[in-house]
């Protein structure tokens, strides 16, 4: 089994900002055709004001992990899989209040590996429609109580919680594993309350990951 880290290089931030305010034109097109000119004795004809966004581009060095394993896919599959499923009912159980049932429903369901898969994508099917069947999947996977940890400080961290693997099958015949380390994700938020449990995340990953890939 081959294990190989690549880091993308790191860049300097750079922000960007772009003024979306509609013009005079696209401000007359959106007036009633009724009503062209504002009547300030009925607010309700008068046009609100365009809004303002702002867009801001952040480049990030992210730590990207592949594992090239000796065994064969289906193989590797299986294992994985062995990871409990994420239940449904539990989001149920959330929108009627049970937060204590919640908590508990959720660390019952995740087990000793302390990761839940909640969904798997069968990439390699779709491909039928382009060339041939190819052996690929992406798993989501995450915990949900590690992951609120995060997002209290940071609802942005969101972004990647839960988090997706890559299996598929190699030129060599054998299984690949790729996914990007946890912790350089999250930390591009600067928060080491986040961070610190990413920390927590690369370790339960990494092992999961490697005893899969046997």
């Amino acid at each position: 089994m081959h294990f190989q880290k690549r880091v993308a290089p790191s860049k300097e931030a750079t922000f960007e900002s772009y003024d979306m305010r509609a013009g005079p034109e696209a401000e007359e097109l959106m007036m009633p055709l009724i009503d062209r000119q504002p009547n300030p004795m009925h607010p309700a004809s008068v046009p609100a004001p365009a809004a303002t966004s702002t867009v801001r581009r952040d480049a990030i060095q992210v730590e990207h992990i592949r594992i090239d394993s000796n065994r064969h896919f289906e193989d590797v599959r299986v294992s994985l899989e062995k990871l409990p499923r994420f239940d449904d009912r539990i989001r149920d159980l959330l929108h009627e209040g049970e937060i204590e049932r919640v908590r508990s429903d959720l660390k019952a369901i995740q087990g000793d590996a302390g990761l839940v898969v909640f969904s798997i994508a069968m990439h390699g099917d779709w491909l039928q429609i382009i060339s041939g069947k190819r052996k690929a999947a992406q798993y989501v996977i995450g915990n949900v109580l590690v992951s609120t940890r995060m997002t209290q400080y940071q609802l942005a961290a969101g972004l990647y919680a839960p988090l997706r693997i890559m299996l598929y099958e190699n030129d060599a015949g054998t299984a690949t594993i790729e996914y990007d380390q946890p912790s350089s994700l999250f930390g591009q938020y600067g928060d080491e309350r986040v961070t610190a449990v990413a920390k927590e995340l690369d370790r339960e990953m990494y092992n999961v990951l490697i005893d899969a890939a046997g």
